[in-house]
Order: C-alpha cells, then sequence, then structure tokens
C-alpha cells in the first residue's frame, strides 16, 4: 500500500498544477501528463471506480444499465478537440456553472471535502491524458 501511494504521489509530482493550467477560451491546451494517453487505460478507467462515467453516460460499449444524466459520450470525440474534452474533464464547470459533473483535476473551491482529500484531485494528470486518449476514439 505504501508503495502504491509513493508511486501516485510521484506522477501527481510530475503533473502540473491544477492551480497552474491555462485555459483558452473553452480548452485545457497543455497535456496534464508525461507519457502520451493510453485509451486501453482511459477505457477502464470510464467503466470503473476512478472514473465512474457510466454513472451518468451512455457509452458506445459500456453497461446498457449506464445512467442518462449526462449526454451519450457516443460520437464525442468528433464533436469536441482534446483541449475541449480536457476542460470538460479538468473542471466542466468552467463551461456549464449548473453541471453536476465532478472537477476530476480541481482543488480549490470544493466544498465538503474530507480531510484525507482536501489538496488532492480526483484523477492524476496521466489518468486525465487516458480517459482523454480515450474519449477521442469514440467518433
Amino acid at each position: 500500500m505504501l508503495l502504491l501511494w509513493a508511486l501516485c504521489a510521484s506522477v501527481a509530482a510530475q503533473s502540473p498544477s491544477p492551480l497552474a493550467l491555462q485555459i483558452t477560451g473553452d480548452a485545457v491546451m497543455q497535456p496534464l501528463g508525461d507519457a502520451p494517453g493510453d485509451a486501453q487505460s482511459g477505457r477502464r478507467i470510464a467503466q470503473g471506480r476512478d472514473g465512474q462515467c457510466t454513472l451518468c453516460h451512455a457509452m458506445p460499449d459500456g453497461d446498457a444499465r449506464a445512467g442518462t444524466i449526462g449526454p451519450p459520450l457516443a460520437g464525442v470525440g468528433a464533436r469536441l478537440s482534446a483541449g475541449q474534452l480536457r476542460l470538460r474533464l479538468v473542471d466542466s464547470q468552467r463551461i456549464n456553472p449548473d453541471t453536476l459533473m465532478p472537477a476530476y483535476y480541481r482543488i480549490e473551491g470544493l466544498h465538503q471535502v474530507a480531510p484525507a482529500w482536501r489538496g488532492k484531485t480526483i484523477l492524476s494528470g496521466q489518468q486525465i491524458e487516458d480517459l482523454l486518449a480515450y474519449l477521442q476514439t469514440l467518433r
């Protein structure tokens, strides 16, 4: 467990700080990970416990019991650029202040965060890039 925590801390230390992100229009252009995103890892994040995207979004290759609160993700890779998708993952409230989608890479302005999670993002920068790579395959 300690080794896993140290590995996660090491990865998080290499990612740009959520406070230092530059938003250009409706996009975050700078990658958040050191390596290109891996679509297979991103698919696991989207459908697994880390991202839990299927709680709110239907996915073309996902569970038939997926949620319908958010828009279906089929074709999202054709509709939005990488930078636009990245901003929606980082902090979708920048696009829609009334969204229910969590900010996966934001640490400020949050409410009722457990002490153990304060100052930490839901996903690491590399996980955002992996999820982004997967979403870009949905064309």
